[in-house]
């Protein structure tokens, strides 16, 4: 048994649904992230998650040089953050915002995915 499939030729959906953004940025992390990466060497910072802590999983910043082949790649206003392929799931829809206070300076993300997350705020479990 063999099925048949036809391509049309710039044939489109009539109602394609908006695609859900992966990761948006504030402007506190937008500065922050540029002032980051300027410099003579440019550098990305690719977003990732790692299996640790009390909940299970927590987010992790790297810097690299370039785009793995299956990163997915966020620009916004002039900044480029590339999020590893192996977190697509778990941060997506989510919101990077840069915090500072008088003890600390950190980077928060507000994920809606999250189902539980340990006191400290460090690990999540999705």
């Amino acid at each position: 048994m063999s099925l048949a499939a036809k391509v049309v030729k710039g044939a489109a959906l009539k109602n394609p649904r908006p695609r859900k953004a992966v990761l948006t940025l504030t402007p506190s992390a937008v500065e922050r992230l540029r002032a980051l990466t300027e410099g003579p060497d440019p550098k990305l910072v690719r977003v990732g998650i790692r299996t640790k802590g009390c909940s299970g999983q927590q987010y992790q910043l790297d810097y690299t040089t370039k785009k793995e082949k299956f990163d997915e790649e966020v620009k916004q206003d002039g900044v480029t953050v590339l999020v590893d392929n192996k977190a697509l799931l778990s941060v997506l829809g989510s919101e990077m915002d840069y915090v500072e206070d008088k003890l600390s300076a950190q980077f928060v993300f507000n994920n809606p995915n999250v189902k539980e997350s340990c006191g400290c705020g460090q690990s999540f479990m999705t």
